[in-house]
């Protein structure tokens, strides 16, 4: 860190309990106990009106865990790698993941990891509902070896998805929506469901409420839920970012 060259500015907005972005440059670095020898930053979390936690990590020299993440009673975990390679336990399982590898483990296993200088990180917590008759169970790949589906019948947006989205053993899904420059929501979406999202690539204009924004790779966005907000890809090269999403149960009362 330096003396700034300009007046202090920010694209940083936080609506605790609505909607929030946050710009990689505003970013904190944050004390984990159980990770060693990285920058982690939390982006989201029940403090700003998330129901779940969400890091990002970028390991320096002899990255690693020193005890497992999510090993608290009842929660699932996933990680992903934004670039460079890591090592990933899921209790006696071990993986090898590089850029666009993922990992989500079921709440009965702790995740743990070791990964080279450099390599950026995405952790997602959060707790588990249960649903009789139906079990989460580990899932690996990278995406990068997954094709776009055409998404809601619009040739320039494709989506991924990471998860199993009709095992209903499963309780969230993690995808990734990616947009044509002029590809756009087909509409204004006002839903339940609440997000996280890390943008892997590209720029793009989001509306959240009424108020439209630009967002550029590295920026994390939060929606909680109800919160109107759509997005079209502008620039050069596809906007895409990754996301959470809870999905498969009814809401408690």
């Amino acid at each position: 860190m330096s003396y700034p060259e300009h007046p202090l500015s920010t694209r940083a907005i936080v609506k605790p309990g609505l909607w929030a972005v946050l710009p990689e440059g505003g970013l904190v670095n944050n004390v984990i106990p159980a990770i060693k020898g990285c920058r982690v930053s939390i982006v989201a979390s029940p403090k700003m009106g998330a129901s779940f936690v969400q890091y990002i990590i970028t390991a320096q020299k002899d990255g690693h865990t020193a005890t497992p993440l999510a090993s608290e009673e009842g929660v699932e975990s996933f990680i992903y790698v934004v670039n460079g390679s890591a090592k990933v336990k899921a209790g006696d399982n071990v993986y090898d993941l590089t850029a666009g590898g993922y990992l989500f483990a079921p709440a009965e296993y702790g995740v743990d990891f070791t990964a080279e200088d450099g390599t950026k990180l995405l952790f997602y917590k959060q707790k588990y509902i249960p649903l009789a008759g139906t079990k989460a169970h580990i899932v690996t790949g990278n995406v990068n070896e997954m094709k776009y589906e055409v998404y809601e019948g619009m040739d320039n947006v494709g989506i991924k998805d990471l998860l199993p989205k009709d095992d209903l053993g499963f309780d969230m899904n993690m995808q990734i929506l990616s947009f044509e420059p002029g590809g756009c929501h087909s509409f204004v979406e006002t839903h339940v469901q609440e997000h996280g999202a890390y943008v892997l690539t590209g720029s793009g204009m989001y509306i959240m409420e009424q108020q439209w924004l630009p967002i550029e790779k590295g920026d994390f966005m939060w929606f909680g839920p109800y919160v109107p907000q759509g997005a079209y890809g502008v620039g050069r090269e596809p906007f895409a970012y990754i996301y959470s999403k809870d999905c498969n149960r009814d809401v408690l009362l």
